[in-house]
């Protein structure tokens, strides 16, 4: 892979990275490769041998598990400037435990895992910051399950929207397709539209094509912290 400044730059900012002294830069930077993924091309299945992580640079993918029936479980959406798939250095296992695709056209960093680790398991400080990062990502995914699991699909949709932050009456797009949201939110795509429909006519929020604003907000915190909706 180049070691321009742009590559440089873009393994300075994740966490993952900022640990590197220039000598482990140097080295990342030597085994690394760039991949360009179409949307929609998957980069791997779960179950295949674990050789690499990633860093997303451009675009957008998601992690799943898919079950016999062709079903998919959205696990996490990972966008510009994070990593994933790292954690597999340490589990032991040697293969992933899900699928990744690309949301959208995506550009990324593929980095040699077997040496990363090697080199971690050299400079003890580094492996560290490592688990700092991979223990700071685990709080947060327990954190987000912990809010979704006991609410209703409303609730859950609520709080995704309110998670979004979006400025009041100001209008946001959606970064990626309903199905997706839904598969993340785990509720059926005609459910999620159906909640979005009822959200609009109730005035808490507009949405036109793929924008969304929301022009209640007190009604949608209301919904997010409720336990006994319907839906």
């Amino acid at each position: 892979m180049s070691r321009s400044a742009p590559e440089r730059t873009a393994l300075r900012r994740p966490p993952l990275f900022a640990a590197l002294d220039e000598a482990q830069l140097e080295r990342v930077l030597s085994r690394a490769r760039v991949l360009h993924l179409a949307g929609n091309q998957w980069l791997f299945r779960q179950g295949e041998t674990a050789e690499h992580f990633y860093l997303v640079r451009h675009g957008r993918m998601r992690l799943f598990r898919s079950g016999g029936d062709g079903d998919e479980k959205i696990i996490e959406l990972i966008g510009p400037g994070e990593t994933f798939a790292e954690a597999v250095m340490f589990m032991g296992t040697g293969t992933y435990p899900v699928c990744a695709a690309a949301l959208e056209p995506s550009e990324l960093i593929s980095i040699d895992g077997p040496d990363f680790a090697a080199m971690l398991r050299a400079a003890p400080n580094t492996c560290l910051a490592l688990l700092g990062v991979l223990s700071r990502r685990l709080h947060r995914m327990v954190a987000e399950i912990d809010a979704l699991t006991p609410h209703s699909a409303t609730g859950r949709v609520a709080r995704w929207l309110l998670s979004q932050r979006p400025e009041a009456d100001k209008e946001r797009a959606l970064e990626v397709r309903r199905a997706v949201l839904a598969s993340r939110l785990s509720i059926k795509p005609e459910t999620f539209s159906r909640i979005v429909r009822r959200l609009v006519d109730q005035r808490i929020m507009t949405q036109h094509g793929h924008r969304i604003a929301i022009i209640d907000r007190a009604a949608l915190q209301r919904l997010a912290e409720a336990h006994d909706l319907p839906l």
